[in-house]
């Protein structure tokens, strides 16, 4: 279980991913987390879902608080849950590896042919 003590340690496998899968694979395995952790009906990912769901990551010692963090560092229009654009942000934005090539992987976004 996390404590202040022994924090969740997060290994960054995102830049791994991203070489192996390439940019659009990488962003439909971002999407299938989506989809995994996301309460059904809402179509957005919920303190409830979280909660219940972060066990399929490994996650089942998160606090009530660490959950709660979670979705508030994420949430970036104040409704208190993640859409994918918010989740796929924020997982951008845990791995400082993609951050430092998101430029990179933007123009590959947007200019997938050149």
């Amino acid at each position: 279980m996390a404590s202040k003590k022994n924090p969740i340690v997060f290994e960054d496998y995102f830049p791994a991913m991203m070489e192996k899968l390439g940019t659009e694979g990488f962003m439909k395995e971002l999407a299938n987390g989506f989809q995994l952790l996301m309460d059904r009906e809402k179509k957005v990912i919920t303190f409830e879902s979280l909660k219940k769901n972060s066990a399929l990551l490994g996650l089942e010692g998160m606090s009530d608080d660490e959950i709660s963090c979670m979705l508030r560092e994420g949430d970036l229009d104040g409704d208190g849950a993640l859409d994918e654009m918010e989740f796929c942000t924020l997982m951008f934005r845990l791995s400082p590896a993609l951050m430092n090539s998101s430029k990179q992987l933007l123009e590959e976004a947007i200019f997938p042919f050149h």
